[in-house]
């Protein structure tokens, strides 16, 4: 066959997607009725009384109603373990008395109390099977019957109730059968094996109906129940941590530079520290190395913001900053206005905040004033018009106001000579703007613009960028590769353009310095001139007349030069397009302060490699010494999610997006590997995993909110009963579904508000990282509705990944569209000293951290 589509399957194909699509659906939809469902007979539950639950003709005799517990659950334990929106499987309401009549310990019901035969009617109107199947939980909670009697009435016996009490035992037959259809509908994350909350109790044993209560909770996500069965060292929970955790958290150390979609983002403060931005948070970095390094190296942090900044402006004195940033929502969905904040680069206090309510969607492009002292700041926004202020500083009012243009503004700027004139750029203009009056009296000024023509030059696309020069002239770099001098001359009445300035520019001298755009322009303290190019990223130094001096190119993995700061001496501080900073001169080049790459990563317990999954199905491993490429495979052609060394490190598991974990064993260095198996059945793309202590086991998370077991060690097979995998104890804890973690999630969460989760390696706290620009820290165990936490901001997109340093004495977040990552230090009680006592702790044995962006 050639494979060739016949001339009916295109529509056949479409139809069948479009069922399939209302399949899937109803399928959520016919969930999120069974939860309703649920909630609704525990609300009828406690208007019946119990007695009407009862089989009819058989009721339970005095002293005889306990039911069986499993081994390790107290007599006392109650039905009110789980709370905030989710639901456990109960189809009988009872209560647990400190006497034997409750829950007990003691020996399970005789076979025969629990046993019928095959076919027979059950409660829940459906027929149990004697034969076997997946067993379920050891003494799972079942009513204790006695013998079955010749001369027991039928349960629909009409001499069995009263006609007034007929209507209400109906009710309550036909409720317990719709619980059943409950109990009995498997949900995804069982997909493959029975659970055991809807298998039978072991052969010959009857399904039961009853409360599980002391065995699992179950929480709810998009209308899919997602239970998770608790350990047997758990007697309450009651017992288990509550309120935030002692330890807390310090903004260390952030690697990142917002170098792909803003301009104005890159300066040295008289103080020789470099200042740039990243997420809502302004770097003040000083060179010397990175955190302890050598040479005084480290960072200071301005944390004043709400959300991303987007660009900067230094105040003339090199010591004031101004810092703008964009419109949001905070948790709530509650508006972030865009704002201006002028603050102290010394003590890092905020001095004024400019244009609450002002600005719309965000600030584009600052300036501040020079001839004057700094007196005045200039403020475009990103509104349709790019409206275009005057503020004066020190007051925080604005003086002048006025529509600028519906094409993209790029870059603002007071004329060093005189605060009066303001020039803009961007798409397809140059604007000579003069402003007056105003001064000391708010919103009374005036702005004029003259628009630049081009003449006889080509009027380009872009002009992303200008610099002053110390003789009056403007250069101005554009999308045609080319640096435009600009020069000062009387007002010509016949002049193109509206104003009445008193003079104009017009073009004087034209030199093609790059291939492509010029994205930045740079004035050094010598006079000279530097310019950046996007597609040839060159760094080329101009002498007067625009003479090329010397030059040097970027290398390609770094991107196209975005911005260009003179730091102390000869130094050049450069920031690319993909993010990267980087330190060095012309003559010598330069190496990267920050750079970015990779997808996830783990390291080899013996610390000599380094696995880095890829975005297309490819892994690579490191050495960490050398950082030369090891070894290098390809598994399937979708992105990879997560990375993992067991703890013994003989095994490498690696989730990816085709649903399946790839199983390697690994030599003893890390460098060699080969495929040992494959774990398949998850129905949807792997998000997180985690190994046993022992390293024969794994626990697995995907995109569809289910929670699988593997027995990797028996050959990659999925464990069918995962309630027999509630006291296995984890080397790691990265997993977001799992009973010890239920509790960080809030109340209407959707499946994506937590987006990563992990365990301290001293097991006292959990951090997480949510879809809101947060990081939390929780106490571990974390199995409480509602549980308090510490909340750090600082991310300006959904936090992807967090993760504990060997030693816990630091925290790595990363974040989403922001493409930063934050080092937190850990203060307080998870410093040092051993885990206290809680249920189900043990000293960890996990490898060092991973990250999973």
């Amino acid at each position: 066959m050639d494979g060739a589509a016949g001339p009916g399957e295109g529509p056949a194909r479409e139809a069948l997607q479009s069922l399939s699509q209302r399949l899937r659906v109803q399928e959520q939809e016919m969930e999120l009725v069974k939860a309703a469902l649920a909630e609704a007979l525990r609300l009828l539950r406690l208007q019946v009384p119990p007695s009407s639950l009862q089989v009819s003709g058989t009721p339970a005799p005095p002293g005889d109603s306990s039911f069986a517990a499993p081994p390790g659950l107290p007599p006392t334990c109650t039905p009110s373990l789980v709370s905030r929106g989710t639901q456990t499987e109960t189809e009988v309401e009872f209560k647990s008395s400190p006497g034997p009549p409750g829950l007990s310990n003691g020996p399970p019901a005789p076979q025969g109390a629990s046993e019928e035969p095959s076919g027979t009617q059950s409660e829940g109107g459906g027929s149990s099977s004697s034969g076997a199947g997946s067993p379920g939980p050891p003494g799972i909670l079942r009513p204790l019957q006695p013998p079955q009697r010749a001369d027991t009435p039928r349960r629909n016996s009409s001499s069995s109730s009263s006609p007034s009490e007929r209507p209400r035992q109906k009710l309550s037959r036909k409720a317990i059968s719709s619980a059943n259809l409950l109990v009995r509908s498997g949900s995804t994350e069982s997909r493959g094996g029975k659970d055991p909350l809807s298998s039978p109790g072991g052969p010959g044993s009857r399904r039961s109906n009853y409360n599980l209560e002391g065995i699992s909770v179950k929480m709810f996500l998009r209308g899919r129940p997602i239970t998770m069965y608790i350990p047997s060292g758990i007697r309450s929970l009651e017992e288990l941590p509550s309120g935030p955790p002692p330890e807390t958290l310090s903004l260390d150390w952030v690697y990142g530079y917002r170098g792909r979609d803003s301009r104005s983002n890159l300066f040295v403060l008289r103080s020789g520290e470099v200042v740039y931005f990243i997420a809502c948070v302004v770097v003040l970095y000083r060179p010397g190395g990175g955190p302890g390094g050598p040479g005084g190296g480290g960072q200071r942090h301005y944390r004043g913001h709400t959300d991303c900044v987007r660009c900067l402006a230094v105040h003339p004195d090199g010591v004031r900053v101004a810092s703008g940033q964009t419109a949001g929502v905070d948790k709530d969905g509650k508006p972030l206005q865009p704002v201006v904040h002028i603050w102290d680069s010394e003590t890092l206090l905020k001095l004024q905040e400019i244009g609450l309510g002002a600005f719309e969607r965000g600030v584009g492009a600052l300036a501040f004033s020079a001839a004057d002292q700094g007196a005045f700041l200039c403020v475009v926004d990103d509104s349709n018009e790019h409206m275009l202020s005057v503020w004066d500083c020190s007051r925080g009012v604005k003086l002048a106001e006025i529509k600028s243009t519906n094409d993209s503004v790029l870059a603002v700027g007071f004329n060093p000579r005189d605060s009066s004139c303001i020039v803009t750029s961007g798409k397809s203009h140059v604007h000579f703007w003069n402003w007056s009056g105003g001064v000391g009296v708010p919103g009374n000024g005036t702005l004029t613009r003259k628009q630049g023509v081009f003449g006889k030059y080509k009027k380009p696309k872009f002009i992303p960028c200008f610099v002053f020069l110390p003789d009056g002239d403007i250069l101005t770099g554009d999308s045609e590769g080319n640096i435009l001098t600009w020069g000062r001359s009387a007002s010509d009445s016949k002049t193109p353009g509206r104003g009445g300035a008193k003079e104009t520019y017009g073009i004087v001298a034209q030199a093609h310095a790059h291939e492509g755009s010029i994205f930045a322009l740079c004035l050094q303290r010598d006079g000279t001139v530097l310019s950046g190019g996007g597609r040839d990223r060159r760094l080329v130094q101009w002498g007067p007349g625009l003479v090329a001096l010397q030059e040097a190119e970027i290398p390609e993995h770094f991107g196209a030069v975005r911005a260009i700061a003179e730091g102390l001496g000869s130094e050049l501080l450069v920031g690319t397009t993909k993010n990267a900073l980087l330190r060095g001169d012309l003559a010598q080049g330069f190496s990267p302060v920050i750079q970015e790459t990779g997808l996830c990563a783990d390291f080899h317990p013996s610390g000599a490699v380094v696995a880095v999954g890829l975005n297309t199905g490819r892994w690579l491993v490191l050495d960490t010494e050398t950082r030369e490429i090891v070894s290098d495979v390809i598994d399937g052609n979708e992105q990879l999610s997560v990375v993992r060394y067991s703890p013994d490190g003989l095994y490498l598991a690696i989730g990816s997006h085709d649903n399946v974990i790839y199983i390697y064993s690994v030599s003893s260095d890390g460098a060699k590997s080969s495929r040992f198996g494959r774990c398949m059945g998850h129905s949807s793309f792997i998000t997180h995993l985690d190994w046993s202590k022992d390293g024969n086991f794994i626990m697995s998370n995907s995109g569809d909110y289910e929670i699988l077991y593997w027995d990797v060690a028996g050959g990659c097979k999925q464990l069918k009963n995962r309630y027999e995998s509630r006291d296995r104890e984890w080397a790691t804890y990265t997993c977001v579904l799992g009973f010890h973690v239920y509790g960080v999630w809030p109340d209407g969460s959707d499946g994506t508000d937590i987006n990563s989760l992990c365990r301290s390696h001293n097991e006292r706290v959990v951090a997480v990282a949510d879809d809101f620009c947060k990081v939390h820290l929780f106490q571990y165990p974390c199995a409480r509705a509602k549980a308090p936490s510490r909340m750090y901001g600082g991310h300006g997109s959904h936090v992807t990944s967090v993760r504990f340093t060997h030693d816990d004495s630091h925290l790595v977040s990363l974040g989403g569209k922001d493409a930063s990552i934050f080092q937190w230090r850990v203060l307080g009680a998870g410093g040092a000293g051993p885990a206290p006592a809680t249920p189900s702790r043990t000293p960890s044995l996990s490898p060092a951290s991973s990250l999973d962006v």
